[in-house]
């Protein structure tokens, strides 16, 4: 297959133009190179300015509201903004310096990885400006079919999401360009470059291209599966299994017994998935050295596995089988002091409120079901394969 990025620089649109390219260390293409290499090595256009997402252009730091200062690379002496700084959207002193900004940022196929809202803050700040953006495609590394997870409600906007879409949106990041620019209404000058050889139910797999970390917590194509249900974790004191090499894969706390939180979750007979009971020592972030039982979740059958419901049905669990020591975790999260953290990452209070009823598995995904069909007849005008 042919990725958006290996399309643009096979193509001469960039000729004589000053690029700025917003991108960080999964922007590789087959060969391993990355992006910023090969604008820096071509002859007939000047790569004039980088900018790069949370973590950092180099996504070397870990955790949410930890800001990335603006720099200088040392190699090629051009500035670095950081859009996840003093600003989240490129100003128009940054936009000076460019002609037109290529954007080649591996997401992951859930709602609330904030690069596809990085990238939207670029075509707002586009919109003002009139600098031509040209985003380069890359898969869904989950696929792009399944879509699951409840929708955000208006009036739960953060950065963590920014427009009313699932959880699971089952899209690439050039089709949520076109979606966000042309159905709500941001109307920069943007072009496409899009991928070869994909097709929407492949997992990133069963491409040719590697696997890099895109941040510090996606370790592997594992992890970028079970990740839009166990994020959810983030908004409560249970650990989500950072500070371990299986980050979102390990989920428990020091409270919880591990065989009994796995015995109720394989109870439910979810399809493609299996919980073990584990007990793991995080190295830091939540219960840091603390001996944590909780489960690991094996996808064994990823076209049926419903991450989403999956985390659901955990969080009920760790609730249902230690009320009085399950918490909620305080905010602020990604700066927003007035919401819960849960209800910024599930969109609205409703997921907390069934968890804390106990209300059934099935009932909570039923309950899905009418905006992921929505969600379905929006996205279809904007999907590209």
């Amino acid at each position: 297959m042919l990725l958006g990025s290996e399309r643009l620089l096979a193509s001469n649109r960039l000729k004589g133009l000053n690029v700025g390219i917003l991108a960080n260390p999964a922007s590789v293409g087959r060969d391993y190179r990355h992006i910023v290499d090969r604008l820096a090595g071509a002859t007939d256009f000047k790569l004039a300015a980088i900018f790069g997402p949370q973590h950092g252009f180099n996504s070397d730091l870990q955790d949410n509201m930890i800001e990335t200062p603006h720099a200088t690379d040392p190699k090629r002496g051009i500035p670095i903004f950081s859009l996840y700084s003093e600003t989240r959207e490129p100003t128009r002193e940054m936009f000076d310096l460019i002609d037109v900004l290529v954007i080649d940022l591996q997401d992951v196929g859930a709602r609330i990885y904030t690069f596809i809202y990085t990238m939207a803050n670029c075509l707002l700040a586009a919109a003002k400006t009139g600098t031509p953006v040209i985003v380069c495609d890359r898969p869904n590394p989950i696929g792009g079919v399944q879509i699951e997870g409840p929708m955000l409600e208006p009036g739960y906007e953060s950065f963590v999401g920014q427009f009313p879409i699932p959880m699971r949106h089952g899209m690439t990041v050039a089709e949520l360009a076109k979606f966000f620019n042309e159905h709500f209404g941001i109307g920069a000058p943007l072009e496409i470059v899009t991928m070869e050889g994909w097709s929407r139910a492949d997992y990133f797999d069963e491409t040719d291209l590697p696997w890099i970390m895109p941040s510090p917590n996606m370790p592997t194509l594992d992890t970028a599966i079970v990740y839009p249900g166990t994020v959810l974790f983030e908004g409560t004191m249970v650990s989500e299994g950072r500070g371990t090499t299986r980050p979102f894969e390990l989920i428990g706390a020091p409270y919880l017994d591990a065989e009994a939180l796995a015995i109720r979750m394989n109870a439910h007979k979810l399809d493609g998935v299996y919980f073990r009971p584990a007990v793991f020592e995080p190295t830091f972030q939540k219960h840091t050295k603390t001996p944590c039982g909780g489960c690991q979740l094996h996808v064994t059958a990823r076209e049926t596995f419903a991450p989403v419901i999956a985390g659901a049905a955990l969080i009920r669990e760790c609730v249902g089988l230690a009320p009085d020591q399950f918490q909620w975790r305080a905010g602020p999260y990604e700066y927003e002091h007035d919401k819960m953290p849960i209800d910024i990452l599930a969109g609205s209070p409703q997921l907390r409120e069934q968890v804390e009823a106990q209300v059934p598995v099935a009932e909570i995904a039923a309950s899905w079901t009418q905006g992921v069909a929505d969600f379905e007849a929006l996205r279809a005008p904007y999907l590209l394969y």
